[in-house]
């Protein structure tokens, strides 16, 4: 499956911005996925996932009750809300996907694709 991320940018400390992540290839209702960020000189951080099953979530404790993770099967579209958006929120935003189990999947080498990333920068 092929993954391409958007919707990242430049917002003050306290806007929002929504990510999207266009899946094309395979089945993307099959996949379990995720979005992880990264900074430079650090590891890639999980943020949030959803497994292919049902609607539900899981997130980091960084970002839960600010972020908002969803997906639409119908257009093979994955989303990131993100409010209350932090300076330390800044970094290079990636989707993933895991063909691997049915549960949540909060670790890197646990995905299988990965899309390039879009930056998202919060100012203080």
């Amino acid at each position: 499956v092929q993954l391409q991320a958007s919707g990242g940018g430049l917002v003050p400390a306290g806007g929002s911005l929504r990510l999207s992540c266009a899946a094309s290839g395979r089945t993307f209702s099959r996949y379990t996925m995720g979005w992880f960020r990264q900074t430079t000189g650090k590891e890639r951080e999980f943020v949030a996932t959803i497994p292919w099953r049902d609607d539900s979530a899981y997130y980091a404790d960084s970002v839960k009750g600010r972020f908002t993770i969803s997906k639409d099967t119908s257009k093979s579209t994955l989303y990131l809300q993100m409010n209350y958006l932090k300076p330390e929120d800044t970094a290079v935003y990636s989707c993933a996907a895991s063909s691997v189990g049915s549960g949540y999947v909060s670790l890197p080498r646990r995905m299988d694709y990965w899309g390039k990333g879009t930056q998202v920068t919060v100012s203080s």
